[in-house]
């Protein structure tokens, strides 16, 4: 039994138009994806006063503390990675969580290729008993810059 002419070109035309949806995702440039970035020897200390001055706050309008976080990106891509988020866990003296609700605590611009140092600003509600404990700190950006689309 043979199916109208009309029916067979729908079915090429679906399956060419399939096809070249599927083959767009496997072509997909390779900044769409996240690059993880390792980091080491991770550290803190208080801001300098010229980054600490001004309104530091928590997220709310209580005092808070200033501080840098420090530390080694290795990226072994052999690309620049851009506009990495890091994220990691901060605990006060007690164990308690320092940024309540949120792991991202900053963001590095560029990390070239091998290893680099990078720091971030982080603000600590004021109450939060030293010392800070860091843990599980990583970064994920992309290998190309992304550009900002105006819908």
């Amino acid at each position: 039994m043979a199916l109208p002419r009309l029916s067979l070109l729908r079915l090429l035309s679906l399956s060419l138009g399939l096809l070249l949806f599927l083959g767009g995702w496997l072509a997909a440039p390779a900044a769409w994806a996240l690059t993880e970035i390792p980091l080491k020897n991770i550290q803190y200390k208080d801001c300098p006063p010229a980054l600490a001055q001004g309104s530091v706050l928590s997220g709310s309008n209580d005092p808070a503390n200033c501080f840098l976080i420090t530390g080694t990106a290795v990226n072994k891509t052999g690309k620049t990675v851009y506009d990495a988020d890091v994220f990691g866990r901060i605990y006060d003296a007690n164990n308690e969580p320092a940024l309540q609700n949120r792991t991202r605590v900053g963001n590095i611009a560029e990390i070239p290729p091998g290893t680099s140092e990078f720091e971030v600003r982080v603000s600590v509600p004021a109450e939060q008993p030293l010392p800070l404990r860091l843990e599980q700190f990583k970064a994920a950006g992309f290998t190309a810059k992304i550009r900002s689309q105006a819908l």
